[in-house]
């Protein structure tokens, strides 16, 4: 078993587009962000990021492994088109669980996963 006691880092991309009210007009994208800090307190992170590049998934989410299910080869998942509450509940729930490389990335998560950007 992967200790994962050191929690995950998830990053909110808030820049041109995510975290756009012009561009997501009926997402509370302050809200999403308070309700990923009080849903994840230590050890787990939620910081916010400049633009990720992949503005056509706008808002992107990233979840980083623990430490030590990153030293045991698992590696970051991004989530696109995280705006309806119902994403960042079971977001927030799977990165409890111990996120990746720990918990498995729930079936309705696989429907938001994306590939990162290629540089």
């Amino acid at each position: 078993m992967i200790d994962s006691s050191q929690g995950c880092t998830v990053t909110v991309c808030r820049d041109c587009c995510c975290g756009s009210a012009a561009k997501h007009p009926h997402v509370d994208h302050d809200g999403q962000l308070r309700r990923l800090r009080e849903a994840l307190p230590g050890p787990h992170r939620v910081r916010t990021s400049l633009c990720l590049d992949v503005c056509e998934q706008a808002n992107v989410v990233v979840v980083q492994p623990a430490p030590a299910a990153r030293r045991a080869g698992a590696r970051p998942v991004w989530f696109g088109l995280v705006g309806e509450p119902a994403i960042v509940d079971d977001l927030t729930r799977w990165v409890q669980d111990g996120g990746p490389g720990v918990a498995p990335l729930p079936a309705i998560l696989q429907l938001s996963a994306i590939d990162p950007p290629t540089a």
